[in-house]
């Protein structure tokens, strides 16, 4: 590696210090965070470059080609199922320096920016220009455009903004050969397949995005909430499906199961509790709440108060009790999940039995976070305790077992069910065990994307499950 390194120190800033190494083989995946707290990592990278333009990413990812280096993209490294853990070593490439926004169109209301921005500082660039994006997923102090686009991201406003695919205009991205591309442009093109959406959730094994253009929208002048108790979580879902179907796309409309709604919102444990919020301009913000209010109080819903709106907005991102328990040894992780309004409930059900049957399980939850037409993204929660002896004592090996059991248990029922394999979390390593699975003869053409723009399997190699030449993984969950 001394000679790949040479050539980086030639282009960029480098580290090959221990401890930024070992900060960069992993990100929040609940796994790689136990593997943390042991001290283990499944491959410490060689060194960390740090370009701050494209040319340099480009010389960059040339220099990996030669050497035939894995290269491995990383940025605020928030995702949670194990897309930046550089699995074979080699080079992670940070992009934190590639960042700010580079122009706004403000007639067009579109904004050209660098992927290493997080997500804070885009929004106030763009709302000095009156604009938002609308993009706020839980991580989003700590991710990034570039990790938003990789991962296929989904914010907490989607059911208004949409998801980022629905914000991406273009993309520049550099490819393995070395060369620069631009995708898309002019809204709504018709020539040929959008090569845009090739990248986005290619979790870097494609390609290094190095600029982003988003739609942005008026920055809204009129927010109002609203909440809802149900008598069970089965009549919250048909509540928001006929919300939805009758095109009230209020910016926030989440249902919490009792269990959720007890521990995030102070219920009894006996009803399930929709919140819902808006932005917008005051005729449609009405006209949508008046319809979610409708749908609501017609499957037999009891008016909460706002307050419980305005708990959520305020805790929204606080994950601190998720990491305590990880912290204490518990195997604890969340599995986020989009399928029809017609299996919806089903998924809830049999992943909620599924998960709940597995030795060591103590609770599973589950709460609806993003609504579409034609169904909805539902997220569950699951805790599992080892034994009743101090969980703290409990080796690796034996926490990664009920780990693999209770996410086998519950991937493969909603699977089963009717539900798809991620939503906005991604695939990462976690998942690739599940990917031919789920897409059946279609991941064939993710394969052959693969060859095709990266022969030589540069690009974070042994993610989205695809076959890998560089050996076996170090880590891939088959095992159970």
């Amino acid at each position: 590696m001394n000679a790949i390194i040479d050539e980086l120190r030639a282009i960029c800033p480098i580290s090959t210090t221990g401890a930024d190494l070992a900060e960069h083989a992993r990100d929040w995946w609940p796994l790689a965070m136990r593997w943390a707290l042991q001290a283990q990592v499944p491959q410490l990278p060689s060194v960390v470059a740090t370009p701050s333009t494209t040319d340099e990413v480009r010389r960059i990812v040339l220099a990996c080609a030669r050497h035939d280096t894995p290269l491995t993209v990383t940025a605020g490294r928030s995702g949670v199922s194990g897309a930046s853990v550089p699995l074979f070593g080699g080079v992670v490439l940070d992009t934190t320096h590639l960042r700010g926004v580079v122009s706004v169109d403000r007639t067009s209301g579109i904004v050209e920016v660098l992927p290493g921005t997080f997500g804070p500082d885009l929004e106030r660039a763009v709302n000095e220009h009156g604009l938002t994006v609308g993009h706020f997923p839980q991580s989003f102090d700590i991710s990034t455009v570039g990790g938003w686009v990789a991962c296929h991201g989904a914010g907490q406003f989607s059911t208004r903004y949409g998801k980022i695919h629905d914000m991406v205009v273009g993309l520049e991205v550099v490819l393995a050969d070395g060369s620069v591309i631009r995708t898309g442009g002019a809204p709504a093109a018709a020539h040929g397949p959008d090569v845009s959406a090739m990248f986005i959730g290619s979790e870097g094994t494609l390609g290094v995005v190095t600029r982003v253009w988003l739609r942005a929208h008026e920055v809204a002048p009129v927010r109002r909430k609203a909440a809802y108790f149900f008598a069970s979580f089965a009549d919250g879902v048909a509540a928001m499906r006929e919300a939805i179907r009758a095109h009230a796309t209020p910016a926030v409309l989440r249902l919490y199961d009792a269990i959720e709604a007890q521990r995030s919102h102070g219920g009894d444990g006996s009803n399930s509790t929709l919140i819902v919020l808006d932005d917008g301009e005051p005729e449609i913000v009405a006209a949508t709440l008046a319809v979610v209010d409708r749908c609501a109080l017609a499957h037999g819903a009891v008016r909460a108060p706002d307050e419980r709106v305005d708990h959520w907005l305020a805790h929204r991102n606080d994950t601190s009790g998720l990491q305590a328990l990880t912290k204490k040894g518990f195997v604890i992780d969340t599995m986020e999940v989009a399928a029809p309004w017609s299996k919806l409930t089903s998924v809830y059900t049999n992943v909620v039995a599924a998960t709940s049957a597995v030795s060591g399980a103590r609770s599973v939850s589950a709460h609806v976070s993003h609504s579409y037409l034609d169904g909805a993204c539902i997220y569950f929660t699951f805790v599992g305790q080892l034994s009743s002896r101090d969980i703290t004592d409990a080796t690796t090996a034996e926490h990664e077992r009920l780990y693999l059991a209770m996410w086998n248990a519950a991937q493969r029922a909603a699977l089963t069910a009717g539900a798809n394999l991620a939503h906005h979390h991604g695939v990462g390593l976690n998942r690739g065990r599940f990917m031919r699975e789920a897409m059946g003869d279609a991941f064939n053409v993710v394969m052959a994307l693969k060859q095709a723009l990266d022969p030589r399997d540069i690009f974070n190699p042994g993610k989205l499950g695809l076959p890998t030449r560089r050996g076996a993984m170090p880590w891939s969950g088959s095992s159970t």
